[in-house]
């Protein structure tokens, strides 16, 4: 596939992987992304996943088309990118590598390599001359390891955005770059959202057409709406107005009461998102925690504290920096409910978290006053 003219794609689809990282669902797969920039010296750029080794190596001849690289651009040493370094080199041991001072160090960490290595480390502004194509890095540190950087071709005018602007999925499935970039970009980046807006303001000053990302499609079209959303989901401003109702329930007590306030706030006309906590995709909730503006944890106390569904889903909202959201409680208990003070404890320490001031407790069932309590949270938050 080509890229433009001179830069070709030499990445792979996944269709065999079930959990990112060991633990994001994707059941759309995977893509690892390399390119191959041809010019009068030649750079690769990254490598994939180790389970694809030879097919990347039969990609990279085609690409290559006779011709040996020069360069091999190691942008992120996340083992996805970086694990055929050494089956590389097995064949073009000449090749000089191109890295930050740390990517080459974490590369001795993970590789036995040899002595004769060719290193070339390079600094946030360092350029790389392939003749027409003059290479400019971009140093990214902690998006989303601290190592990262991302290159600028100026004579084609495309980043190569290392581990910005990926999204789960193949390329050869069909679906929204939206819903699986964010949920991407929440679950591996969204802790670091100030690193990403260092570099989108170092974006903003290059004159960019192309964005070739590690994962996911080459986006070229309407870059400012891409651009757009890292800005919002990097800066913790909700993307939509609509409230995410998220539960974990013992009995179907405090299920009923959380289906109840979602019905509620549907008929006031709020956009609703439900969650069963135990059941659905976690990484889908946390990503729909960040995208609408509200959010109601309705949970049941366990062992004088929550659920164990609800405190790993409110660690992760707060190991992402949840924050500048509304949030209501819904708790449960049969003789001492304390499950609103423990969530209300471990979200209010978030930057600018404001809590709803109807806070509905339920003694054991749904009761006529429960109702009338979950219908006032509902006017609140709509």
């Amino acid at each position: 596939m080509k890229v433009t003219e001179d830069i070709l794609y030499a990445g792979v689809n996944d269709h065999e992987v079930d959990l990112f990282e060991g633990q994001y669902q994707v059941p759309g797969g995977m893509s690892y992304n390399s390119y191959v920039i041809l010019d009068e010296r030649v750079a690769v750029m990254d490598t994939v996943d180790e389970s694809f080794g030879q097919q990347w190596m039969e990609q990279l001849e085609k690409a290559l088309s006779g011709r040996r690289p020069d360069y091999l651009i190691i942008q992120h040493m996340e083992p996805d990118h970086s694990a055929n370094i050494p089956l590389f080199l097995a064949k073009y041991p000449e090749v000089r590598v191109v890295a930050t001072a740390q990517a080459l160090k974490m590369m001795s960490q993970f590789f036995e390599l040899e002595p004769e290595l060719k290193q070339m480390p390079v600094a946030d502004g360092g350029e790389l001359d392939l003749g027409a194509h003059k290479l400019t890095f971009v140093c990214a540190p902690m998006v989303h390891w601290p190592e990262v950087m991302m290159t600028y071709d100026a004579k084609d005018k495309v980043l190569f955005s290392a581990d910005g602007f990926g999204k789960f999925g193949a390329l050869d499935v069909d679906e929204d770059w939206a819903d699986e970039a964010r949920r991407y970009y929440i679950g591996i980046v969204g802790k670091y959202g100030m690193q990403v807006q260092n570099v989108l303001k170092k974006a903003a000053a290059l004159d960019i057409q192309k964005i070739c990302p590690l994962h996911g499609p080459v986006l070229e079209e309407n870059l400012s709406y891409y651009m757009g959303l890292y800005d919002t989901w990097s800066s913790y401003r909700a993307e939509t107005e609509g409230v995410v109702v998220a539960y974990a329930s013992a009995y179907g007590h405090t299920k009923e009461a959380a289906l109840y306030l979602a019905e509620a706030l549907r008929e006031k006309g709020a956009a609703v998102a439900v969650y069963d906590l135990a059941r659905d995709d976690m990484a889908a909730a946390l990503a729909d925690a960040f995208r609408y503006s509200k959010l109601v944890l309705a949970c049941n106390t366990y062992n004088m504290s929550i659920n164990p569904f609800m405190n790993d889903f409110i660690t992760r909202l707060a190991e992402h920096s949840y924050q500048k959201r509304t949030v209501g409680l819904i708790e449960n208990g049969s003789w001492a409910p304390v499950a609103a003070k423990v969530m209300r404890g471990k979200l209010e320490t978030g930057k600018e978290i404001t809590f709803a001031e109807n806070t509905v407790t339920l003694l054991s069932a749904m009761k006529p006053e429960s109702r009338e309590k979950l219908k006032a949270l509902a006017a609140e938050l709509a």
